[in-house]
């Protein structure tokens, strides 16, 4: 029977806080750091790709980033990639100082966003021995700008950005905006997204639908296409046609240089989150991943 731990780590200056979910069976397992979408805390997809894991033989850690969830760390809700880039590395420390990991043999799976988070952290840390992206969001600026409205609509955003940033600075309040919301151009994502505004999905009172306006700059700056070059260590990805951007996919993979994998199925982007065959094809192919390039041999 998989098990769960509530555990916390450091952070820096700050303390994090996660579930470790620990297979079955005695001996330390290969150990698996697992994170979520853009603005998401681990209840949202984290968890189930984290206990999925552990029910084939990994032990997995899901947690919430600086600021998010229960962890620590002011602002609140603010997406700040290279901070996350950061946190990960401590998630792999504390990973690989657990009693029932093997920290010879620890991997990394990032849904959405998290892809470039964990790419970002695996470039520079050769713990990190095999990665797994599932419904990878992976963009550079020219992704951003067929994303956001091209140059102008960037630049709209850049300088909302700058107005809010300056108001914190000298009021130290944060200006929010629903991350997800049909009703408010201002939103992050402004969609009606089932996923995120059904409480029967991902409309957690854990995940309170904001979205700090002075993080554009850092989100639209992050370049995780260029951060395929320097993964040398085995890569698979699990996309489909209909999800986010899937030549920002291509050209990631195409720029992979070590082993590299391509699993294309069908699905839109929020089916992986929690749906219906796309989550169990996802894991299958992460764990025989992860089974294959974490091995002794």
């Amino acid at each position: 029977m998989t098990t769960v731990q509530k555990v916390t780590f450091s952070a820096g200056d700050v303390t994090l806080t996660g579930n470790l979910f620990l297979p079955a069976g005695a001996g330390p397992a290969p150990g698996i750091v697992v994170a979520g979408t853009w603005t998401s805390v681990k209840e949202l997809m984290a968890d189930r790709y984290a206990e999925r894991l552990a029910d084939r033989g990994f032990a997995a850690l899901s947690f919430d980033f600086t600021g998010y969830g229960e962890s620590e760390g002011e602002p609140r809700d603010y997406e700040v990639p290279e901070r996350k880039v950061r946190d990960i590395n401590h998630a792999v420390t504390f990973l690989a100082g657990h009693p029932a990991v093997d920290a010879t043999r620890l991997g990394a799976l990032g849904v959405c966003a998290a892809a470039m988070y964990m790419s970002g952290n695996a470039v520079d840390d050769p713990r990190i021995r095999s990665l797994a992206l599932v419904a990878p969001w992976l963009h550079d600026p020219e992704i951003c700008r067929e994303v956001y409205g091209g140059e102008e609509g960037v630049a709209d955003k850049l300088a909302d950005a700058a107005r809010a940033r300056a108001t914190y600075e000298a009021t130290g309040e944060v200006e929010y905006v629903p991350v997800v919301s049909g009703s408010d151009p201002r939103a992050a994502m402004p969609f009606d997204i089932d996923f995120y505004l059904n409480p029967d999905r991902g409309g957690l009172p854990q995940w309170p639908n904001r979205f700090a306006v002075m993080a554009w700059p850092g989100w639209l700056g992050y370049d995780s296409i260029s951060l395929a070059p320097r993964l040398s260590r085995p890569v698979l990805l699990v996309h489909s046609e209909d999800a986010a951007i899937p030549h920002g996919a291509r050209r990631f993979h195409a720029g992979l240089a070590g082993p590299k994998e391509f699993v294309w199925t069908e699905g839109d982007q929020f089916a992986f989150y929690d749906q219906e065959p796309q989550v169990t094809t996802a894991v299958d192919a992460a764990a025989a991943h992860f089974r294959r390039t974490l091995s002794h041999a």
